[in-house]
């Protein structure tokens, strides 16, 4: 597989980060004019990674109330997809797949900005 092919859109939406140019000529941080070959020095930066089947909004009461074999109703209709956060911020979404005895995820959308940050947050 080529470099070219292993890209993914969220990887694309960096491809133009570039460092601001340093007496000297200078690049402390290795980003150099292509963002995606000079951001190898933060791809082992740990992020928290949501998926979020639904939300649901309720009393104290309600949740005092739970116990096994309760069921909660989610704001999300079947088949709907599921969202995609990375540190709070909305980057994918996509459809609930089982792989083995786990869940996953098959992402159908990536969402970027133009300025190449996710749309929205979780609140």
């Amino acid at each position: 597989m080529s470099d070219a092919s292993a890209r993914t859109p969220a990887a694309d939406a960096f491809e133009n980060v570039t460092s601001p140019p340093l007496k000297g000529g200078a690049d402390p941080l290795g980003m150099g004019t292509r963002g995606g070959d000079g951001l190898s020095f933060v791809m082992d930066v740990p992020v928290e990674l949501t998926i979020e089947l639904g939300r649901k909004t309720t009393r104290i009461g309600e949740v005092l109330r739970l116990g096994p074999g309760s069921i909660l109703e989610l704001n999300k209709a079947n088949g709907e997809p599921l969202d995609v956060y990375v540190n709070n911020r909305l980057i994918a979404r996509g459809e609930a797949v089982v792989v083995g005895e786990r869940y996953g995820i098959r992402l159908t959308e990536v969402v970027v900005n133009d300025d190449g940050r996710g749309r929205g947050s979780k609140e």
